[in-house]
């Protein structure tokens, strides 16, 4: 049985206490906290084998191999893919999406050629098909919202064409929370253009919901490690074989060559070629068992468990005069983030007054600019849920804004 404040327990972080009030942590859309199982593999790998991977043939290095290959063969599992090999570890999402950018776009789009992503877009999902767009000549189409805050699909019948060459859209709004029929989209978008590719942004969607890359029907999808109860500097890109195959490495160095000559260089193979230097290996070890704790929660029970949580929160913020939240209300087009703003008062004072009894929440733009820009809308005040947290974190949050309006005078 679900139970977050027993869940609770597993997070060190979540049982100290600051100037004796307890922490009541609601920024895991920005990162998640760490259980005691993942720091504790982490802290395995540096104490009892820390060596380099795929370096030697002692037993600790190929131990570190094993550990950081597993790693992989578990990741590849949890997200449905059927070859590791197509499992590619970068050092964020973002990176993952910039790998997408040098080793795919520059090598088979030109001017003219045009791209698709959606308003609601995390900036490293925006910015690099922006970046083609100003640098190369590409068309950049822009996807809009519902006033609900969700896609139409009807849209897709104008804005997919023969010349559409990639389709760039996240799972999961770190704003709105707005999650995106996926499988759908992309259905849609290659009958109207096979051809056309599409990148799935699935930073937000991993942590939180049941994920298959190929049930999805993806090209590619980017994945960050430290949303998803791991390490920050670890993340993820899959992609379909051939696609990888094919595609050149954008960082050259160490471990991801096979021979070097004077005038001639022959890469590795998948996913080894896209891996320059040492890589983060305690952040991958790391991942793994952070795809282990999840995997043994089930992510069934984590989704049902977000539902719950983000019902009882939008329930609860009907309290708060004056104070209006963004995004979907059916909850099966959420996930567990809530964008809002009190109206007379600044995010950052919400934030800061919060702060005095340990109540953390994100204020800001949450890296997508252009989606508050088409709202109409300054910054805005964040919560955002996990596995950790319980309805008393909600109440806590409802009685600090309370105390906000109190001090503001409205």
């Amino acid at each position: 049985m679900f139970d977050a404040k027993k869940i609770q327990k597993d997070f060190p972080i979540l049982q100290k206490k600051i100037n004796g009030k307890r922490l009541v942590y609601l920024d895991s859309t920005a990162t998640s906290l760490k259980p005691q199982s993942v720091l504790d593999t982490m802290d395995e790998y540096y104490t009892s084998y820390g060596a380099n991977v795929f370096r030697g043939i002692y037993s600790i290095s190929e131990k570190a191999t094993q550990a950081y290959e597993g790693a992989r063969v578990r990741i590849a599992k949890f997200i449905g893919a059927p070859d590791p090999r197509d499992v590619i570890f970068t050092r964020s999402s973002d990176e993952s999406m910039s790998l997408v950018y040098y080793s795919w776009l520059l090598q088979n789009c030109t001017k003219g050629d045009e791209l698709v992503t959606t308003i609601m877009e995390h900036h490293a999902n925006f910015v690099p098909w922006q970046q083609a767009s100003v640098l190369h000549g590409m068309k950049l189409k822009i996807w809009n919202i519902t006033p609900e805050g969700t896609l139409d699909l009807k849209d897709l019948d104008t804005l997919i064409t023969r010349k559409t060459k990639l389709l760039a859209i996240t799972a999961l709004s770190n704003v709105l929370g707005t999650i995106p029929p996926i499988k759908e989209i992309i259905k849609k978008v290659k009958k109207i253009n096979p051809d056309c590719l599409v990148l799935v942004d699935a930073a937000q969607a991993i942590p939180h919901i049941a994920i298959d890359v190929v049930s999805w029907g993806a090209d590619f999808v980017a994945i960050s490690g430290h949303k998803m109860l791991g390490p920050t500097g670890i993340g993820v890109l899959w992609g379909k074989h051939e696609l990888l195959k094919k595609m050149p490495p954008f960082n050259f160095g160490g471990d991801m060559i096979r021979e070097v000559h004077i005038k001639e260089t022959v890469f590795a193979d998948l996913p080894h070629k896209f891996e320059a230097g040492t890589p983060y290996i305690a952040g991958a070890i790391g991942l793994g068992a952070a795809v282990d704790y999840l995997s043994a929660l089930g992510m069934d029970n984590v989704r049902k468990h977000e539902k719950e949580i983000t019902g009882y929160a939008l329930k609860e913020l009907k309290k708060v005069p004056g104070l209006t939240t963004y995004g979907p209300t059916n909850l099966e087009e959420r996930g567990g983030v809530i964008a809002f703003r009190i109206e007379g008062i600044h995010p950052h004072d919400i934030a800061q007054l919060l702060d005095e009894d340990n109540v953390c929440i994100r204020v800001g733009f949450h890296c997508a600019q252009p989606l508050h820009e088409y709202l109409g809308i300054g910054s805005t005040a964040r919560a955002s849920f996990y596995v950790y947290t319980t309805h008393e974190d909600i109440d806590a949050l409802i009685s600090g804004l309370l105390k906000v309006k109190k001090v503001f005078g409205n």
